[in-house]
């Protein structure tokens, strides 16, 4: 593994624990070069995804993307960070096993939705704001008054 500090090819694995969620391996390594330590985490990937945007451009799956994008929507909620984490390897391994290695970014936003809206409701409306494109504030009330009525748009 390639130290981010110094750029060096080896490093030594000091400690190996399983994350909260058992998705995963973190591991401490210090550099062989510059002794600096630092964290990698190991997960199982079943196949390389690729994702369909808008106008039929393709990207590689992107993890770290839709970890990024959940946190945004959960920012300052009162939200355990294993449960986050859960959501995001639980719609990762949903997407690896459906049997296809092509997956449209709608697919992704639709098992984000689905996610959030049992995790936290103001989350749930932050992502919807952005992935259903809400341009007025009368757009955010008439979603809103859905998720207080329990119903979904």
């Amino acid at each position: 593994m390639r130290c981010p500090y110094c750029g060096h090819e080896d490093s030594q694995v000091k400690d190996s624990r399983p994350t909260d969620d058992g998705a995963a391996i973190r591991r401490r390594r210090q550099c062989e070069g510059c002794a600096a330590r630092f964290t990698t985490f190991e997960r199982i990937q079943l196949r390389e995804l690729t994702v369909v945007k808008s106008e039929d451009r393709r990207e590689p799956f992107d993890r770290d993307k839709l970890a990024r994008s959940v946190a945004i929507a959960c920012r300052k909620r009162p939200i355990e960070p294993v449960r986050i984490e859960r959501l995001i390897s639980g719609i990762q391994r949903q997407l690896e096993t459906s049997g296809e290695s092509e997956v449209t970014s709608k697919q992704i936003g639709e098992l984000v939705m689905d996610g959030l809206r049992g995790l936290d409701s103001v989350a749930y409306i932050r992502f919807a704001s952005v992935y259903k494109e809400f341009a007025e504030a009368r757009d955010f009330r008439e979603f809103a008054g859905t998720v207080a009525e329990g119903g979904e748009n």
